[in-house]
């Protein structure tokens, strides 16, 4: 796929260099700290995991005309998802340990994949280039993916404490589809519900 999209100087296109994949890990973690921080602390060993595990087969990225990198989304099929890793990787970054607890309570947030749908894995862009467009150029470039791979829509979730995500993602034509109490889960992941939104694509 060769699809490119510029907004004011903005590039969204599949992937990501070996040289960025530090950068990558450290937005990852700045946009999703809040929400995964007690789980994956300390911080150090998170982006360490976070560092080895991320896929650019299933990212898109988004650059400045010099190339510099703004921000990523993230999107999961059957073959992968842009953070990958399994119970071995956490035990490479947390000990033994610390993968027995962390890996059961990662699990319950990873989101099932549906026949005909694209799961957005994740959007997040650096802190200087908020309010520049790229949150709706990397969701543009996620619907054409979808689009690419013949699915008939896109499906996201979004947490009640990021009501900026939700905002962005209504004003691209994602509908609230159904929310789900998180229960206890609260006290160790800083929200109460995720809202789970969908786009249809025009066939």
């Amino acid at each position: 796929m060769t699809t490119d999209h510029h907004i004011t100087h903005i590039e969204v296109a599949p992937g990501f260099h070996p040289h960025e994949r530090e950068l990558a890990a450290l937005l990852f973690w700045q946009a999703f700290r809040g929400k995964l921080g007690r789980i994956m602390w300390p911080e150090a060993r998170a982006l360490e995991f976070i560092t080895s595990n991320l896929d650019p087969e299933f990212a898109l990225a988004a650059r400045d005309r010099n190339g510099n990198l703004l921000g990523m989304a993230g999107f999961k099929t059957a073959e992968g998802s842009l953070l990958g890793g399994g119970f071995s990787d956490l035990a490479a970054s947390y000990g033994w340990v610390g993968a027995l607890w962390r890996g059961p309570i990662l699990e319950l947030l990873e989101r099932d994949i549906e026949d005909g749908v694209l799961l957005m894995d994740g959007i997040f862009v650096s802190k200087e280039a908020r309010g520049r467009g790229v949150g709706t150029a990397l969701l543009s470039a996620i619907v054409d993916t979808a689009r690419h791979l013949r699915m008939s829509k896109v499906r996201l979730d979004v947490i009640d404490s990021n009501p900026r995500a939700r905002a962005l993602y209504e004003r691209q034509g994602f509908v609230e589809i159904s929310k789900e109490d998180v229960g206890l889960l609260r006290y160790l992941l800083h929200f109460r519900t995720s809202t789970r939104m969908q786009r249809a694509l025009a066939s």
